[in-house]
């Protein structure tokens, strides 16, 4: 018989599925993110309402070892069941919100034996710290977006960096030797050169380019997206950032400064055109032909933040992210809107752009603004 589970929820299966995925993990279980989104799509696919759908769609997609059945089963009687269980002992993160159950006349039916604990006891909550990197930016009141703004100012990137010209002595023979190095230290030893000397080349760290859409349609994530910028360019060198709406503004010396507020307000002060309308093609062409072409963007990362809405032509915007990609390192596009269940790149200049695209993610989330700091880093 297809029993009923007692966890009910308002909250989305996938944030469910990820609290079950760390009561996994803390009894020892190695789950993975791709197991964990397989879990989630899984959920999306059976629901939440019958227990063996449930069941089997999370030992299918998360057990990878028959000697994680039982685990898994113990696990999972505590977390959709709400039984008790003996013998596990796992260190969850701080708890704040927790997931709402059914009716206490629901757990009253429970048998007594179920209800009455013979050893250490596992209660599952949410973190909020957890939820609050995953909700939208658009959905978060004023108080959470101050949250998010301390941990955007935390992050911390670390510079990829590309091969110099120049050349460093070696301690080590390399295929490269330091002539001059060498016969100095000959003549120290009666001009025999029992010494050899040898350089490698050196490395600079990888500009990082950086262009923001503040247009109308990016209200919701711009400020967001600028205080990512700040982050950015106050956490790493060789960094430029651009906001792009009507026009192209170099907001790189406004983001210098240490004061997140202050970066942002003169940010503010800086862009004429902010909730404006969104000319990414020609705004890219001047880009390109003021700075991106003449040294700044050849052998850089360039990130490009918008939601692809523009109201110039497509092919003007293909164009120049072609002329762009030639000289760059890797072109990164982040779009908040990809998130979305459904989501097609159908605007004209997403459609336009994305083959020119080495990277497409989102980012609309403090999780997916990671995420994106790990591909920079990468």
């Amino acid at each position: 018989m297809n029993e009923t589970l007692l966890v009910k929820s308002e909250n989305s299966p996938a944030r469910i599925a990820v609290s079950f995925c760390q009561v996994l993990r803390g009894l020892g279980l190695e789950v993975s993110v791709s197991r964990v989104m397989l879990f989630v799509d899984a959920l999306g696919l059976v629901g939440l309402d019958e227990r063996d759908a449930v069941y089997w769609a999370g030992r299918s997609t998360l057990v990878a070892d028959p000697d994680e059945i039982e685990e898994f089963n113990r696990a999972f009687a505590v977390f959709w069941e709400r039984k008790q269980s003996s013998g596990i002992e796992v260190e969850l993160p701080p708890i704040s919100v927790s997931i709402s159950t059914d009716s206490a006349e629901d757990n009253d039916d429970l048998p007594e034996d179920d209800t009455t604990p013979s050893g250490p006891t596992l209660q599952v909550r949410y973190s909020a710290l957890e939820t609050l990197k995953e909700k939208d930016f658009a959905e978060c009141s004023a108080r959470e977006l101050n949250e998010l703004r301390r941990l955007i100012a935390g992050l911390r990137f670390t510079s990829t960096t590309r091969p110099s010209r120049r050349r460093l002595p070696s301690k080590h023979q390399t295929r490269n030797p330091d002539l001059r190095r060498t016969v100095r230290a000959a003549l120290a030893m009666g001009g025999e050169p029992i010494h050899r000397k040898f350089v490698q080349r050196d490395h600079r760290p990888r500009r990082l380019v950086l262009l923001v859409d503040v247009s109308g349609s990016m209200e919701p994530y711009a400020r967001a997206l600028i205080r990512f910028a700040h982050a950015t360019v106050v956490g790493r060198t060789r960094v430029e950032a651009f906001a792009v709406g009507t026009r192209l503004t170099r907001i790189t010396r406004e983001l210098s400064s240490r004061d997140p507020d202050a970066a942002l307000r003169a940010a503010a002060r800086a862009v004429a055109d902010w909730s404006g309308g969104t000319r990414l093609g020609a705004t890219l062409k001047e880009f390109n032909e003021i700075w991106g072409l003449r040294g700044m963007a050849r052998g850089a990362i360039v990130v490009l933040l918008s939601d692809g809405w523009d109201r110039g032509e497509p092919e003007v915007l293909a164009e120049q992210m072609e002329r762009l990609h030639r000289v760059s390192y890797r072109q990164i596009w982040v779009n908040p809107l990809k998130h979305t269940p459904g989501y097609a790149p159908l605007a004209r200049g997403m459609a336009a752009a994305l083959p020119h695209t080495d990277d497409f993610i989102e980012g609309h989330s403090f999780e997916s603004l990671e995420r994106l700091a790990e591909a920079v880093s990468a």
